[in-house]
């Protein structure tokens, strides 16, 4: 999968909703039923970050709920593409862009949302044809103000801003030309998820979903 091809996908991904949740799962037995709460709620783009000994299988349990795109998020090794790709995720989300995180996702065919915070670093990624890029950390980066800016010299760039992002700020970052959604963990709390409260997830995503 070629960059250009990658951006495509990632910006259709992207496109879904305004939300992408960010999910830190360690309960397997809470995979299904969080997936299909958010997608009841019109959040169907899932990232589920591995940094959990039970993230691979909460991505084979999530990739099978109808209406959903699972993504594996906090991609760091060649090694954690290939395990996601072969876990059913669709797409991938890395904290920053490294060569080696790169090819590996061009190889395996895994869609990238690869993350970066300065004007050189998203250079870099539109100069390899990556145009779909996440704004990573958004808020210790500089926030909406930071990602405004950057529209102005690399209007070819869209973004996903994640790091701090909240209901309270969502819609400022959500106005912006160059921003496509925004990832937050705020629509899947760990003490819903405990109590087993997935209407109330679903209502979360309701309100997120309705942002733009």
């Amino acid at each position: 999968m070629t960059p250009t091809e990658q951006s495509i996908r990632t910006a259709e991904i992207c496109r879904l909703a305004p939300v992408i949740p960010v999910l830190v799962i360690d309960d397997l037995a809470h995979a299904a039923p969080l997936a299909r709460a958010l997608v009841a709620g019109g959040l169907p783009a899932l990232e589920v970050t591995l940094r959990t000994p039970a993230a691979l299988d909460v991505i084979r349990a999530m990739a099978e709920v109808e209406g959903g795109a699972v993504g594996a998020g906090t991609l760091l090794t060649p090694g954690d593409v290939k395990a996601a790709k072969a876990a059913g995720a669709t797409f991938g989300v890395s904290p920053g862009a490294t060569d080696a995180i790169i090819k590996a996702c061009e190889d395996e065919g895994l869609p990238l949302l690869s993350g970066a915070a300065t004007a050189t670093e998203v250079m870099r990624l539109l100069e390899l044809g990556y145009t779909v890029q996440k704004f990573f950390p958004a808020e210790s980066a500089g926030g909406a103000p930071a990602v405004k800016s950057l529209g102005g010299p690399l209007p070819q760039v869209s973004f996903c801003p994640t790091g701090g992002v909240s209901l309270q700020n969502a819609r400022t970052y959500l106005s912006l030309p160059n921003v496509l959604c925004v990832g937050g963990s705020w629509v899947a709390p760990k003490n819903l998820m405990e109590a087993g409260d997935w209407n109330g997830i679903t209502t979360l995503a309701r309100e997120a979903a309705a942002l733009r």
